[in-house]
């Protein structure tokens, strides 16, 4: 597809690459009888590139999960066509960027992430994961690229292409998929596992909310010893020491070896809105005092003398 020229694609006309995967390219796109129209964002796949079935059955799971999911943090799949060897999916478009892009926006800054801003955006994730987590359906590769922002600050949790519904009696899958920053150990293992991978990995996200880089990152890291570190718990928490005590504890919550001792996603959610309605309080409090004072300091303020009447108007009547 060229990126030099808008072209027409089903209903749609493209005019801007948004990304490129192993598999997808992302377009933003408007339908093409309504130019002045909402945009959106296009994922075109290749189905011909995708050799095996497994990686094409990966993608109309991906529809089919989308299609069960209604949530405001959630991305709204909205609709999908296939022409010649090419599945295009249509999602709603999240303007500002991901999670990721913040995160360095921060570090190039050197400044740290406001921690009311970190738990107003955790509060959003959560109850997205909470919505999948009720409908049996884990993620499975939770990380900050995966989590967009539109213009009104709301967060989309995204690219659900590596999550599995389960049934009922469905209580863990066996495939090693994902992000190795943000596996758990058991993933790491191919070992069963549960909801409570998810867990790990909002709790790895969480730290690098506040940390600005993954707890396991590390310069020179080989696959070998991210492994070892991960299935150690080994990370340093000097990072998170500028931060909240629910904060801190959270994290070392999540990120523990065995899956049956981390928290319930209800539980973390719990959490996190009430740490996010503590720290809006207090800043609606001191904003507050301050507008208190402020106008306390303009209406005390003296007047000069050359700025007393006369007994004659030197302007307009006011």
């Amino acid at each position: 597809m060229s990126e030099h020229k808008t072209l027409q694609i089903g209903a749609y006309t493209i005019d801007k690459k948004l990304g490129k995967g192993q598999f997808a390219s992302v377009y933003r796109a408007r339908r093409t009888d309504n130019p002045n129209g909402d945009l959106f964002a296009l994922k075109r796949i290749s189905i011909a590139e995708l050799s095996d079935e497994k990686a094409r059955m990966d993608c109309l799971k991906e529809i089919d999960l989308l299609k069960s999911l209604d949530h405001p943090n959630v991305t709204r799949y909205l609709d999908s066509f296939i022409e010649g060897d090419e599945l295009y999916i249509i999602l709603e478009l999240a303007e500002a960027g991901d999670l990721l892009r913040m995160i360095q926006h921060f570090k190039k800054q050197q400044r740290l992430i406001p921690e009311k801003t970190i738990w107003k955006y955790f509060v959003q994730i959560c109850s997205a994961l909470a919505h999948m987590h009720e409908r049996r359906i884990m993620h499975r590769d939770i990380k900050p690229a995966n989590v967009l922002i539109n213009g009104q600050g709301v967060v989309k949790l995204c690219d659900l292409g590596l999550g599995r519904s389960f049934s009922s009696n469905t209580v863990a899958a066996h495939s090693l998929v994902g992000t190795p920053y943000y596996m758990s150990p058991e993933r790491i293992k191919e070992r069963g596992y549960t909801f409570a991978s998810d867990i790990w990995s909002i709790g790895c996200l969480l730290y690098e909310l506040a940390a600005l880089h993954s707890p396991f990152w590390g310069e020179k890291m080989t696959l070998i010893i991210l492994c070892q570190k991960i299935d150690a718990c080994d990370y340093p928490t000097k990072p998170l020491e500028r931060y909240s005590t629910e904060l801190r504890e959270l994290v070392a919550a999540c990120i523990v070896t065995n899956p049956e001792d981390r928290p319930s996603i209800h539980d973390i959610l719990k959490i996190a809105k009430s740490k996010y309605l503590q720290l809006k309080a207090e800043s609606e409090k001191q904003k507050a005092a301050e507008m208190a004072k402020s106008d306390q300091v303009t209406t005390t303020a003296p007047v000069h003398p050359a700025h007393m009447s006369s007994g004659r108007s030197s302007g307009p009547a006011m």
